[in-house]
Formats: structure tokens, C-alpha cells, sequence
């Protein structure tokens, strides 16, 4: 009964604005589906009730709960439901739950008669794959359901395809059960990572906002950076980075952290666009950075077969020299600009902050030991960092605000309500893998591009940096990257890149989607709050994330960049690649200690970009960096000489 009031209030309508009784049975729903998550993962079905489940039997029930939340949270034409839920929406939502149910309880069974087709197998798999195509469309839009519908009439027709990308022949029966019950499909590693490690962490992250956690991230931002001459920027830069690891989503880090430091950007003097285009940037960013990188990180590590740590320890360097090119642009526009630091008032004492929250250290503590230390699976150490989170929060909060049993109520409906659409997500991903090894597409496409890389090595990178950026477009983070290293991935290692670095530079491009115009959804949601044109917006961010760029393509070239060599290749690599990325920066914004002429941000662009190329990239690449910093050190000298008595402004 403690929460039976709360059902009606406003945080119940703020998750769904629905009628009073269906907001009720859309918030148990979101509750169940976290729950049994976290049952799942940890190992509570066999402990408390000696149940030894298959995998698939738990994933089953997992799709089925999520389509009749989202046939009864989502309607026809997307957005909250308001109003009630029409016949064929409770009907479809219910028929996928059963199906799904059926085929949960019955697995032991078809497992074994599935290569027979049989009625109730095949009748099932094709409620479940028409209701996961018609969620993909509610929860996500027609992007990713028209490439999901492109590659299941390619498994159909496949056959009739001439050239070398001719698929199988195969049966419409084969085909739906195959998608259904195949571990390379529907009951693959995305569904299975969505279900258990993407849950684990969307709860985390909700716990932080309610529990102060995420409340004292910022004011350590704000302390550290706003007294900074852009100092705002600044502070959207480091706490966007810092929530953005931990959110797995690039537009809920941009509505959460850009509600707030949009407004103090725009105040502090950056313009609508520059605002919202920072913030973009940042929150992207987010998903990058070690060490939990949106969940993606343990993906990659699934699919390239090592531990978590190493692919971490490779994610280091790339993510911080995208936030160096982004920090340094966001200080100098400042300086061009005359943008100073933010208010005093605004501005709390970092001890001050520190000594009020220090406490919310220790959820990241245990949740970076486990996962490094303790090798504890990611859903377990997200888990346990969830639980010093509620205990922190209840006992002590942030600022004498505490957290009460309410508020851990609302994390977890918030994240069931949240997840549904990365279910649809991982749901659709895995038929579009199953797809690719069943009608032999994967195999087909990753020898054509990698004919094309045997020719032209660079024309690969080109194609496959296009296709990254066109597939991910509209796609969370998640989405974005099992699609991207099932179709590129593979071509670039079959030509020699090593698969780490085929890995991070599908994903780095795949993400750049996210600020890259035309379907720039960070961007156009950061737009929105800044009160900016979207596409000016997506433009400007593309400008302040052009480190990104780069980055993947000297990564492949060279493997010190993912903190693979020798202490003194790293040493090198490292250096020269932040100081190319500081001097080219220099030359995108156009000033140094004074407006620079087109000459000058020429020669900033030239000697930044022979100091970007790693040593070990190709033969004489050393003599490249010399040429660099022969020429950076001219220019920086000349312009400190010239502008000597210019008094510098605060940095």
C-alpha cells in the first residue's frame, strides 16, 4: 500500500499520462520487466526457486512482456497513450506475450523439432516477428523498420539477387523459425545484452538523478570549470562526459545534462546554436569513454572475445583526444567571443561539494573495481553499484535532500518504460544478423568490401565510414553498433585491420551519425532546447566533433593510439596526437591570441595534421611529426611574439 497514492501522482504521469487504471498496469509492467532482469542476473530463478533455465526461455518472456508494454504504452502514432488502448492493441500485445510464453515453456521441445517447421513453432514465430517490426516502428520510427523489412525480403528473395551478393534459397518456414530460435538472431547476444547488462546500467543511471549522485557530478563540473572564461561549455563538457558513460543513451544524456547546462551556456553569451551543438557533442562523446561506454563496451568485448578491461584500456585514448579537440574549440570560441566564466553565485565551492557528496564516490569505485579487478560480469557490478547507490541515497542523499523508498520505486518503473524501445532495438538487430548468416549476405558483403580494400585500401575506409554514418542514423547507441560490426566490421579485419581497431572505428563512425546532418538525433535534440535551427545545430556540431573524424582513421594505421606498443610509441603517439589535435582546432575556430587570417589557419592546419600521424602509420611517418612540430613551434612562436602586447584573457 506505501505506493498505492503515489500511482496517480505526478511522477506516475511524468512516465505516462495514460488513464489512472492502464497508467497502473503500464507502471507493473516496467516494474516486472526490471525485476525479472535482475533476477536474472543474479541467478536468482535457480537459488530461490531451483529453476535451470535456458537462456532462451528467459528471453522469450523478456520480448513478450516488452511487446504488450509497448502495444499499450506506445500508440499507432507514436508519442505517450493518452487515451485508452483500442481493441487490436490489447489484442496484439497479449498475442505476442503468449506466443512468446508458449514458446518459453515448450523450449526443451522445439528446441529439438524446430528443423521440422513444426505448425505451433512456425504459427508463433511469425506473431513475434510481425509485433517486434510493428514495435520497432512505434517505440523507434520507419528507420530502422525499413532496413529491417530491406533485409528480410533479401533472406525471402535472396535467390534472385544476380552478382556476387546472391543469396541461399530458403524456405519462408525455415526462415522464421530460424530468426526465432537461432542464438544468431532473435535469441542472440542483443536481446541477451539488452535484457541484462543495458537494464543493469539504465537503472544505475536513473538511481544517480534521484539519489543526489547526479546532482553532484555537475556541481563538481560547475566548481571545477565555471570559473574559466567559457566556463559554461566547460562545464557542459565535463559533466556530459562524465553522465554520458553511464546513461547508454546519447538523447537522455542530452535532455538530462542540457536542461541545465544549455541554459547556463546561453547565458554565459554562446549562441542558441553553439550551445546546443556542445552539448551534442559532449553527450556523444559520452558513449566513447571508458569505462562503461553506453554499454557498448561489453559488446565488444563479447564479440571480439576478450575481457572487458582490454577493450576499455583501448577506448582511452580515442575518447580523450575527441574531448580534447572539443574542449579546446569550446575555449577558444569563448576567447574570440569575449565569453567570460560563469556567475559567481552559480559557482559552488569544490570542497564545499566534495565534502557534501563525496559518499557518491563509492558507486563508481565498486562498480570499476568489479568490473576490473573483480572480473564480476557487467550487470553484476552495475548491479552492486545500484545497490551502494539506494543505500547511500537512503541514508545520507545530497545537499540534506534524501532519497526515500519512493524514489527507488520510480527508478526501476522509469527504466522498464525507458528499455522498451532498446528491446524492439536489440529485437530487430538480431533477426537483421540472423539474416546475414542464414542467407549468406554477411559472408558475401565482407568479400566484396574487402576486394575493394585489396585495390584501395583507402576507398574501403571512405565506404565503410559512409555506411557506418547511414546505417546509424536514428538509432540508439546499442542499435548502432551490433549493426555496424555485423555488416563493416568483418571486411575491414579480412583486409588486415586488427579487430580491435575494425571494432572502434565502426563504432566511432556509426556514432558520429548522432551529430552528422541529415538525422543528427543528438543534435536535433539539443536544438530543441536550445532554441536553434536543427540543422544549423547539426552543422556546428559536426565542426566541434571533427576530431572524430580523424581519430578512427589514424587507429588503424597505427595501433598505439589504442594503447597498443611500446612505452615510448605511446609516449610519442599520444603526444603528437594531442598537440595535432590542439593546433587544428586552432584553425577550425580561427583564433589563437588574436583572430588568425586564412594563411595562418592554413599553416595551423598543415602542422596539426603532420603531428597527427602516428609514427608507426607508414614508413618515414616519424619525419612527419618533425615536419610538424618544426612548423607548429614557428607559428605558436610567431604569434606569442606578434601579440605580445595584447594582454591575454583569462584561460
Amino acid at each position: 500500500m506505501i505506493f498505492s497514492n503515489s500511482l496517480h501522482s505526478h511522477e506516475a504521469e511524468r512516465i505516462s499520462p495514460a488513464s489512472p487504471p492502464l497508467r497502473t498496469f503500464i507502471i507493473g509492467l516496467a516494474v516486472l520487466l526490471v525485476v525479472a532482469s535482475i533476477f536474472r542476473s543474479l541467478d536468482l530463478y535457480r537459488e530461490l526457486f531451483d529453476l535451470q533455465l535456458y537462456d532462451q526461455q528467459f528471453l522469450f518472456p523478456m520480448i513478450g512482456i516488452g511487446l504488450l508494454l509497448t502495444f499499450v504504452h506506445v500508440p499507432y502514432n507514436y508519442g505517450k497513450r493518452e487515451k485508452a488502448v483500442p481493441w487490436y492493441d490489447w489484442l496484439a500485445g497479449f498475442g505476442g506475450l503468449a506466443a512468446c510464453i508458449y514458446l518459453s515453456a515448450n523450449y526443451a521441445r522445439l528446441a529439438d523439432e524446430v528443423v521440422y517447421q513444426p505448425f505451433d513453432a512456425v504459427f508463433c514465430a511469425i506473431i513475434i516477428l510481425f509485433l517486434c517490426a510493428e514495435g520497432l516502428r512505434r517505440t523507434v520510427g520507419m528507420v530502422l523498420l525499413l532496413v529491417l523489412v530491406f533485409f528480410i525480403l533479401f533472406g525471402v528473395a535472396g535467390e534472385y539477387i544476380p552478382g556476387r551478393l546472391q543469396g541461399q534459397a530458403i524456405e519462408f518456414g525455415d526462415l522464421v523459425t530460424y530468426l526465432t530460435f537461432d542464438t544468431n538472431a532473435l535469441m542472440g547476444l542483443p536481446t541477451k545484452i539488452v535484457t541484462t547488462v543495458v537494464v543493469a546500467f539504465l537503472l544505475m543511471a536513473s538511481l544517480m538523478q534521484r539519489s543526489g549522485a547526479g546532482e553532484f557530478l555537475n556541481d563538481i563540473a560547475i566548481s571545477l570549470m565555471g570559473r574559466y572564461r567559457g566556463g559554461a561549455a566547460k562545464v557542459a563538457i565535463t559533466a556530459s562526459s562524465l553522465f554520458g558513460s553511464i546513461s547508454g543513451s546519447t538523447v537522455a544524456n542530452v535532455m538530462s545534462t542540457g536542461a541545465i547546462t544549455i541554459p547556463l551556456m546561453k547565458r554565459g553569451g554562446y549562441s542558441n546554436t553553439s550551445a546546443g551543438a556542445i552539448e551534442a557533442v559532449a553527450s556523444t562523446g559520452g558513449q566513447l569513454m571508458p569505462p562503461v561506454m553506453g554499454a557498448v563496451a561489453f559488446l565488444m568485448a563479447e564479440d571480439l572475445e576478450v575481457e572487458y578491461k582490454v577493450v576499455a584500456i583501448a577506448a582511452l585514448v580515442p575518447s580523450f583526444l575527441y574531448y580534447v579537440g572539443l574542449f579546446v574549440q569550446a575555449d577558444l570560441e569563448a576567447a574570440r567571443e569575449g565569453i567570460s566564466r560563469v556567475d559567481e553565485e552559480l559557482i559552488p565551492k569544490f570542497w564545499t561539494v566534495l565534502r557534501q557528496g563525496w559518499i557518491f564516490i563509492i558507486p563508481f569505485a565498486i562498480l570499476i573495481v568489479g568490473l576490473f579487478w573483480l572480473n564480476f560480469e557487467p550487470e553484476e557490478a552495475a548491479l552492486d553499484g545500484c545497490v551502494a547507490l539506494i543505500v547511500l541515497g537512503l541514508a545520507f542523499g545530497y545537499k540534506g535532500r534524501r532519497m526515500s523508498l519512493k524514489d527507488i520505486f520510480w527508478s526501476v518503473a522509469e527504466t522498464g518504460v525507458l528499455v522498451i524501445d532498446l528491446v524492439m532495438i536489440g529485437a530487430a538487430v538480431g533477426m537483421i544478423i540472423g539474416i546475414l548468416a542464414k542467407s549468406g549476405l554477411g559472408f558475401a558483403l565482407t568479400l566484396v568490401l574487402s576486394q575493394l580494400g585489396e585495390g584501395n585500401f583507402g576507398l574501403l575506409l571512405v565506404l565503410a565510414a559512409v555506411v557506418c554514418i547511414i546505417l546509424g542514423m536514428g538509432m540508439p547507441t546499442i542499435g548502432v553498433y551490433v549493426l555496424v560490426a555485423a555488416l563493416v566490421a568483418p571486411s575491414m579485419i579480412e583486409v588486415g585491420v586488427t579487430p580491435m581497431a575494425a571494432h572502434m572505428y565502426v563504432l566511432y563512425f556509426g556514432m558520429l551519425s548522432f551529430i552528422t546532418p541529415p538525422i543528427a538525433i543528438a543534435a536535433f535534440a539539443a536544438a530543441k532546447l536550445a532554441d536553434s535551427h536543427p540543422m544549423s545545430t547539426g552543422w556546428a556540431a559536426t565542426r566541434f566533433g571533427w576530431s572524430a573524424f580523424v581519430i578512427p582513421v589514424l587507429f588503424v594505421f597505427s595501433p598505439s593510439l589504442l594503447l597498443d606498443g611500446t612505452p615510448l610509441e605511446l609516449i610519442h603517439d599520444v603526444g603528437t596526437a594531442v598537440a595535432g589535435v590542439w593546433l587544428v582546432s586552432i584553425a577550425i575556430v580561427g583564433y589563437f591570441r588574436r583572430l588568425l587570417t586564412g594563411i595562418q589557419r592554413t599553416a595551423f592546419t598543415v602542422a596539426g595534421f603532420l603531428l597527427l600521424f602516428p609514427s608507426g602509420a607508414f614508413d618515414l611517418a616519424v619525419w612527419t611529426d618533425v615536419a610538424g612540430g618544426a612548423l607548429g613551434a614557428i607559428i605558436l612562436f610567431r604569434e606569442f611574439t606578434v601579440s605580445k602586447k595584447i594582454t591575454p584573457q583569462n584561460t
